[in-house]
């Protein structure tokens, strides 16, 4: 981890001459978020432009631990029929979606539950929810199946290779304790020129958010969500689009999202 905290702290000073300083993520929206800066677009969106990866996955496992380690079945069993982003957010990443969602694709919806975002008139093919609560998928009418399974106990996604066109993850990246894993399958059941489409916000359970989530701030998490892409080899290279729709005044709301490489 040391050679990747070089590049963050270089991130860091981004944020600092914004006039911020790093926190740790909260449950609940910051009082002073990154994003209330108005240069906070402009520096989220710069951040995988011609970024300098270390040449090796830089992370060590102790960075993927979480204060909360017992079974992630107990912590879900208990459906949760909430929105975890408020009502301005959901609306940004929805209108997003009806931008990137084509008719017609087959998506699979990675830490899924009973509500994927997607626009309502969105027109699927297959569309599969991979989540850790039964009743709360079963509750999802965007889903034409879904499967139930704890991708941090095993991350081996049950789907043929090359099965989807767009591989979607709403506010959960940060709970993947295997995220060099999971983004290798995210490729494998990727088509050619398929994306996959990592939204990310500043709330999250802290128990189970993973360590070095918790200790980096909302700019670092847009590097350490493009390494994840990076790391497998198999991406054209990731973007950042900040989607925010009220900054400073509503939970912000950030795209990470990468092609799958067509040779």
């Amino acid at each position: 981890m040391r050679c990747s905290l070089l590049t963050l702290l270089s991130l860091r000073k981004l944020s600092t001459a914004a006039g911020f300083t790093s926190t740790t993520t909260p449950v609940v929206r910051r009082a002073t978020s990154l994003s209330a800066s108005p240069s906070m677009k402009e520096l989220a969106e710069k951040v995988l432009v011609n970024p300098k990866f270390p040449p090796e996955w830089p992370f060590s496992p102790s960075d993927f631990e979480r204060s909360d380690e017992s079974d992630d079945s107990i912590f879900y069993d208990q459906p949760r029929l909430v929105y975890h982003i408020d009502d301005a957010a959901v609306g940004a990443l929805t209108k997003y979606y009806s931008q990137h969602l084509k008719d017609g694709d087959d998506v699979l919806d990675i830490c899924s539950s009973w509500v994927s975002h997607y626009p309502k008139d969105f027109k699927g093919g297959n569309v599969v929810g991979l989540g850790m609560n039964e009743y709360e998928l079963s509750q999802n009418p965007q889903l034409t199946s879904f499967n139930v399974k704890d991708l941090n106990d095993d991350p081996t996604f049950p789907y043929e290779d090359a099965s989807f066109d767009k591989v979607t993850c709403v506010v959960s990246v940060d709970y993947l304790n295997k995220p060099q894993a999971i983004f290798q399958q995210i490729a494998r059941v990727l088509r050619p020129g398929g994306e996959c489409i990592i939204s990310m916000s500043n709330r999250c359970f802290p128990t189970k958010a993973f360590r070095i989530w918790l200790q980096t701030n909302d700019l670092e998490h847009i590097f350490i969500v493009g390494s994840f892409f990076h790391y497998t080899g198999k991406f054209e290279g990731a973007t950042c689009e900040d989607i925010s729709p009220n900054p400073g005044r509503s939970d912000p709301m950030f795209i990470v999202k990468a092609a799958k490489k067509s040779g």
